[in-house]
């Protein structure tokens, strides 16, 4: 998932470059988006991980 995240954000960054605003507007909040889910599933698979042990 974090691939994607930096693949929207290198397309947003490509079409900032190029001149397609609306693309690279889209692409970057796209990117933004899996960003953050992919920082709470990793937090909620630290907890996980750490109340399993207990």
């Amino acid at each position: 998932m974090l691939f994607y995240a930096l693949l929207f954000f290198l397309v947003a960054v490509v079409a900032g470059v190029l001149g397609f605003g609306g693309v690279a507007g889209a692409s970057a909040g796209i990117a933004q988006i899996l960003f953050f889910l992919f920082l709470v599933l990793f937090v909620v698979s630290l907890l996980a991980r750490l109340f399993r042990r207990v």
